[in-house]
């Protein structure tokens, strides 16, 4: 899995952080990083959620 990120949608409202901590992060520049763009599959499940889950969709994956 690699992670995605279209940071001209992204409003860094830290949704996905809440949900999968270990790949996203939103500092206190007020902007989102993608910690891990290939994370552990025991992640997988979570990603997804954090996917499915964002406002503005700015969140893709590649499997």
């Amino acid at each position: 899995m690699k992670v995605h990120v279209d940071y001209d949608l992204c409003t860094s409202n830290a949704v996905c952080m809440g949900i999968v901590p270990e790949v996203f992060e939103v500092r206190d520049d007020g902007f989102l990083y993608v910690l891990n763009d290939s994370p552990d599959p025991a992640l997988y499940e979570r990603v997804r959620e954090a996917v499915a889950s964002c406002p503005n969709g700015a969140i893709s994956i590649e499997e």
